[in-house]
C-alpha cells in the first residue's frame, strides 16, 4: 500500500514535470527555442516534442496505455542526454539523469491503479 502511495507521488511529479517543460516546448517559449536550437531544431521540432511530451503525460496517467506513455517520455529524456552529450554538456547530462531514473523507477513500480482497473 505505501509503494503504491509513493509511486503515486512520483508519477504526480514526473507528470506535473512533463506538463510543465512540454507546455514550454509546444507554446515555443525562448528558453526551449534557445536550447534546442544550439542543436538545429527549429521552433516547429520543439512544438513537435513539446507535443509527443504532452501525450507521453496523458498516456501515463492512464493504466492501460501507462508504459508507453513512460516509454515515450524517457525516450525523449534520453534524446536530450544523446545532445548534451553530443555537445560534451555533462552538467546538463547530470540535470536529466535523475528525471531519466524516475521514469524508469515507475515503469519499475507499474501504475498504482493496475490491478484495479
Amino acid at each position: 500500500m505505501i509503494v503504491k502511495i509513493i509511486n503515486s507521488i512520483l508519477i504526480l511529479f514526473a507528470a506535473y514535470m512533463g506538463t510543465k517543460q512540454g507546455w514550454a516546448m509546444f507554446a515555443g517559449k525562448s528558453d526551449m527555442l534557445e536550447l534546442f536550437g544550439k542543436w538545429n531544431i527549429g521552433k516547429q521540432g520543439v512544438m513537435v516534442l513539446g507535443f509527443f511530451t504532452l501525450l507521453s503525460v496523458v498516456l501515463m496517467l492512464i493504466p492501460k496505455t501507462f508504459l508507453w506513455g513512460n516509454f515515450l517520455m524517457a525516450a525523449g529524456i534520453l534524446l536530450i542526454i544523446c545532445f548534451h552529450l553530443l555537445d560534451k554538456d555533462f552538467k546538463g547530462v547530470m540535470i536529466e539523469v535523475p528525471f531519466f531514473l524516475l521514469s524508469l523507477v515507475i515503469i519499475y513500480l507499474q501504475h498504482p491503479l493496475a490491478r484495479i482497473a
